[in-house]
């Protein structure tokens, strides 16, 4: 069995005794911003409910009950239902599969991409440094929602269209964080070391310059995960992305708006699903930036 003793051995024997060591110490350094533990267990919790939430929900997110529309918070109904007397509480975990889905969809494509690009770039140099970054230049000239929508504009409405416009607005801060992190190891001198060897440029860039970089990175995708979670839901609001009667946070909310000052629970329950997903990903970025980041040590 592992022993504090030994993760926290001056003189490891081993370098997986050394890695965990590591890891051991990144962990007890994130376990002192309680805020941040406490966005992990937020983020844990809510990804956990998307999961599994066939088991947890207590009726069926579709099925409609005319009869028992707009009820208010009870026992056979957590969190009310809404106008067509559906269960919210079993929305709100199916539209938690959706909505974290497309988070981690965004995130699976984009942040490869953003790192690939800004290596490249910052390592190559030239006009091939030029390129990239006028191409990021362009996409980061216009606010990220305005220009998923002006994409899912031009495709059909719905979750892929979403999720694709939402990638294509996210990757360039990432490539841009790339860059800056390889142009100030590019010189370094266990770079020089790899290249005398004779390591192709592609082989430096990928197992000796992106590991390096993706520390950095991880912190970024965290902190970016809230304004993916709102451009989501911004799109499902405007009916551009999720259709109903798909149980997604923003269009739940966008279907229900009008009864915000009656039936208050149906808008208004989404919303706060989506600010505790915000807010957890937040204080939980901002928990990784002090024990991954350097410079914040």
């Amino acid at each position: 069995m592992i022993s504090r003793a030994w993760l926290l051995s001056d003189e490891p024997a081993s370098r997986a005794q050394a890695a965990w060591g590591r890891r051991y110490q990144a962990w007890l350094a994130f376990r002192r911003n309680p805020l941040a533990v406490a966005g992990l267990a937020v983020a844990l919790a809510m990804l956990l409910m998307a999961v599994f939430a066939p088991l947890l929900a207590t009726h069926d997110p579709g099925a409609q009950n005319l009869a028992n529309r707009l009820q208010p918070p009870s026992a056979a109904h957590w969190f009310g239902t809404d106008e067509l007397g559906r269960d919210v509480w079993s929305r709100i975990l199916h539209g938690a599969r959706i909505t974290l889905g497309m988070v981690v969809a965004v995130v699976v494509l984009v942040a490869p991409i953003g790192l690939l690009v800004g290596c490249a770039a910052g390592y190559a140099g030239g006009w091939l440094d030029r390129v990239l970054m006028r191409a990021t230049d362009v996409f980061l000239a216009f606010p990220r929602l305005i220009l998923a929508l002006a994409f899912v504009a031009a495709m059909k409405p719905g979750v892929e269209s979403a999720v694709a416009a939402i990638a294509l607005t996210a990757w360039p801060p990432y490539a841009r964080l790339a860059r800056a992190e390889t142009l100030r190891i590019r010189d370094a001198d266990f770079i020089a070391a790899v290249r005398m060897a004779g390591a192709s440029p592609w082989r430096i860039v990928l197992r000796h310059v992106a590991p390096v970089c993706i520390p950095s990175l991880i912190v970024r995708v965290t902190l970016d995960m809230s304004s993916i979670i709102l451009t989501a839901a911004g799109l499902g609001f405007l009916g551009l992305g999720a259709q109903p009667p798909l149980p997604e946070w923003g269009t739940m909310i966008a279907t229900a708006r009008r009864f915000i000052l009656e039936q208050w629970w149906v808008p208004v329950i989404p919303g706060i699903a989506i600010f505790l997903a915000s807010l957890a990903f937040n204080l939980l970025g901002d928990g990784l930036r002090d024990v991954l980041d350097p410079k914040q040590r």
